[in-house]
């Protein structure tokens, strides 16, 4: 790394370990043009960059860890949704990949898209899987996007059991849903995921579909294809709102595979708080987080 570009990268997160709303406010003015209103922030990009900055994160830090979380989800009653797990290491040379399934997952606990569908049958390259996750698990992923939170998960490499359903796309659906101290009011559909393309679209809770919400941005496309609703929906839903109770705003993701229901994650910023969508969807979420005193 350059020495300007090194320095720039040391005040980046000194930054964030310490006045994190100071580096919102200058990349904030950078993207969109004018200042976050902390005073009366009006959608819900500005409201999680609140949150991040005025209220209580401890629990974001265990909760977006997708292994400690495991824990939460088991508290709550909810042990049945969990992937299986077949390991889980500090050290990613310490893999015993012999002892693994024919097929299987491997991601890190502490940061996203370090997701990857190993199948012994096409075969991989070991060395280059232990290399890439010996990298990502020294990414202090929190220093990214200014979500601070992340920086204090313990990071490990987690291999857990491949889910597979016949849906005739290339991955299993991603239902996300939009939950607000225990009120989930949409949800996000991704589905037919590639390293390239991920396609979208918002679903109402009486499933109609709103493709108009999202901006087609980088490798996200909003679809107008319709889905068909799944069959644990309302389920889903319940077991959404549950979750999210005490939170301001989350993001609860679940997956529906052959009639079962997986838990996947709990995301208190996604985008880091610089969601692509709308800005009148992004206003009607703002209007749902009830934001609470200053800590």
């Amino acid at each position: 790394m350059k020495l300007k570009n090194r320095i720039r990268w040391e005040i980046r997160k000194l930054l964030i370990d310490y006045n994190p709303k100071m580096l919102i406010d200058y990349e904030w003015r950078r993207k969109y043009g004018y200042n976050v209103d902390w005073e009366n922030p009006r959608d819900i990009n500005e409201k999680i960059q609140w949150l991040i900055c005025y209220s209580d994160t401890t629990e974001w830090t265990r909760l977006a860890d997708k292994y400690r979380v495991r824990g939460f989800i088991k508290e709550k009653g909810y042990e049945n949704l969990l992937i299986p797990i077949h390991g889980v290491w500090k050290n990613p040379e310490e893999i015993d990949f012999d002892s693994l399934p024919d097929k299987f997952v491997l991601k890190c606990n502490h940061d996203s898209a370090s997701t990857k569908i190993i199948d012994k049958n096409q075969g991989f390259n070991r060395d280059e899987l232990i290399d890439f996750y010996k990298k990502r698990l020294k990414v202090k992923y929190g220093y990214l996007g200014c979500e601070p939170h992340y920086n204090k998960i313990s990071p490990l490499v987690i291999a857990e059991e491949f889910l597979k359903e016949d849906n005739g796309f290339c991955s299993i659906n991603d239902y996300k849903f939009w939950c607000f101290d225990g009120k989930t009011y949409y949800v996000s559909v991704l589905f037919d995921r590639s390293a390239d393309l991920v396609r979208e679209t918002v679903y109402d809770l009486s499933w109609n579909a709103h493709p108009e919400f999202l901006e087609s941005y980088g490798n996200y496309k909003s679809e107008d294809r319709i889905l068909p609703k799944p069959h644990n929906l309302d389920e889903m839903i319940s077991i959404a709102e549950d979750l999210s109770k005490g939170f301001p705003e989350v993001r609860v993701d679940l997956y529906d595979v052959n009639g079962k229901i997986y838990f996947g994650e709990m995301t208190f910023a996604p985008t880091a708080g610089k969601m692509g969508y709308v800005d009148s969807f992004l206003k009607e979420l703002g209007d749902k987080v009830v934001l609470p005193p200053k800590k």
